[in-house]
């Protein structure tokens, strides 16, 4: 049985007292156990303040990146060892933005991967065409070769550390999402890859997340696909209301 799970990516959003605010209304809203396991990402500063705000809750912190080296002369990164002495062991990797922002490409992320791994934390890796890659019809080709180049050489006991993130890159805070057929169908084209290149057992048990634009108003339809077992919510995630309703959505 895959696990459900949402994650909020809090972006460069939120100082201290604001991430204090939404994690008391995060408490408020949440007033059930949810189905799903639910995982908040805020800004480096305040992972040790949300770590403790949030122990006595099912809720996982996680940080946004992760140096590719265990410690040295790296002005401005945070390692592993780092993030791990506060409570965090959970980390989003391929971003789009630090894609296209910061030039992280395969062979970078490959390495923050193995880091991770090595170090068993977990890991939401992150990937997805442009839309320019959609309209030439090169999306399939295109998520095939950066799974590859940065996964399908870990060993098969390491997928139990990875979470898949699909990111429609067009779809990311532009208001546009992919139907649900859309996911669906890159989803199941991703899954397959995982069969033909890591094996079933992988395939069957990973969880693949959808991460563009999902709101309340389309979570519960994008979520009821076979292939899709939740989502990396941006924007959304900073209204405590809107992520937790899209929590509930299962």
């Amino acid at each position: 049985m895959r696990e459900k799970i949402v994650a909020g990516n809090w972006k460069m959003n939120n100082d201290l007292a604001e991430t204090e605010e939404l994690i008391s209304k995060l408490k408020l809203q949440m007033v059930k156990e949810p189905e799903a396991k639910v995982m908040v990402a805020p800004g480096f500063p305040n992972l040790y303040p949300t770590f403790q705000a949030l122990k006595d809750t099912p809720v996982i912190v996680a940080a946004q990146n992760m140096h590719e080296n265990e410690s040295g002369a790296y002005t401005g990164e945070v390692s592993a060892a780092m993030l791990k002495s506060v409570g965090v062991t959970t980390v989003i990797l391929g971003h789009s933005e630090r894609r296209a922002y910061f030039h992280e490409d395969s062979a970078i992320l490959k390495k923050k991967v193995l880091t991770a791994i090595n170090n068993d934390m977990t890991v939401i890796f992150c990937f997805g065409e442009e839309l320019e890659d959609r309209k030439n019809d090169k999306h399939f080709d295109l998520v095939e070769k950066q799974l590859k180049e940065a996964l399908f050489d870990l060993p098969k006991s390491a997928w139990k550390n990875i979470i898949l993130a699909y990111e429609p890159v067009w779809a990311i805070g532009t208001g546009e999402t992919a139907s649900p057929e859309q996911a669906q169908e890159m989803h199941k084209h991703i899954r397959t890859l995982l069969d033909k290149n890591v094996g079933k057992e992988v395939a069957d048990s990973t969880s693949i997340l959808y991460g563009g634009s999902v709101k309340p108003n389309n979570a519960k339809e994008i979520f009821a696909k076979e292939d899709v077992d939740g989502g990396l919510i941006g924007g959304a995630s900073l209204n405590a209301v809107d992520f937790v309703a899209i929590v509930n959505s299962f």
